[in-house]
């Protein structure tokens, strides 16, 4: 059948080694148009069984955000009992390649990503804090620049992570390589040793959505500038089911809000009406 297909396309789509096959340039071009074909005979019965009310509703989203997650499927099954949510995992590197291969309806990243068919937008940009025990010497700056804490000991996300990818540039910027002896992969976990004065951290601003946190100082960082951006993705080829809709809607409004129901501690339920 390979043979055939070789035959009809008149170029040779593998490279023959012994008794292995791999695909070489021709082949990889050739399966990315026919992946595509594929995603849109699964789209359109996607679509039909939609149309003629035999869909589930379900959505599927894969999100980078584990300390905001519970919080976030809360509020959506208040307002959307009926709907299931398929919930993945993943680097930005794997989040592309699920929307692109259509296992996924929605990706929640810490960075941009981009592809032909992916369409892109900002959810929230958000502050990252150098975090202090309370009794620790920087502990009453209103703000302070990061090479001022560059022989100080840090506690981080393990090598690899987005999150130290992106404050191990900061350190950069700042002239200095972060001393990390510890490395947890728990934001909790990291703030409960900052808080036993085993070191201090950097702290996104979403991981201080939790109500009972250790006793720590957060201290805005004025150079360098130290954010990150929230965005949602989705491929712009994919068949959006109600459900999918109001999953979108939804994202989009309580990210917009997360600051006015959690960080001003009002009741959770407020930012549906605000």
């Amino acid at each position: 059948m390979i043979a055939r297909l070789e035959e009809n396309l008149g170029a040779a789509l593998f490279n023959r080694e012994g008794r292995s096959i791999r695909l070489n340039d021709f082949g990889h071009a050739y399966l990315e148009r026919v992946n595509r074909i594929f995603l849109e005979i699964e789209e359109g019965e996607r679509q039909l069984k939609d149309m003629m009310g035999k869909q589930n509703q379900v959505t599927s989203v894969s999100i980078a955000l584990p300390h905001i997650l519970p919080f976030f499927i809360v509020e959506f099954m208040k307002r959307n009992p009926d709907v299931h949510i398929k919930q993945h995992s993943g680097s930005a590197s794997m989040m592309k390649q699920q929307l692109e291969n259509g296992e996924v309806d929605f990706c929640i990243s810490m960075s941009p990503i981009f592809g032909e068919d992916i369409e892109w937008m900002t959810l929230l940009n958000e502050e990252i804090f150098l975090s202090v025990p309370p009794d620790h010497y920087l502990a009453n700056r209103q703000s302070i620049e990061l090479h001022e804490a560059a022989h100080e000991v840090y506690i981080n996300r393990p090598s690899g992570y987005e999150f130290r990818d992106l404050t191990d540039d900061f350190c950069k910027q700042a002239g200095f390589v972060a001393n990390t002896p510890i490395e947890l992969e728990e934001a909790g976990a990291i703030l409960r040793l900052v808080e036993l004065g085993l070191g201090i951290s950097f702290t996104p601003q979403l991981s201080l959505l939790h109500q009972s946190l250790p006793r720590t100082v957060q201290i805005p960082i004025s150079t360098p500038m130290c954010r990150r951006t929230i965005g949602l993705a989705w491929n712009k080829r994919r068949y959006f089911s109600e459900a999918s809709t109001e999953f979108r809607n939804f994202t989009i409004k309580f990210f917009k809000h997360i600051p006015l129901t959690y960080y001003n501690d009002k009741n959770a339920e407020g930012f549906g009406d605000a």
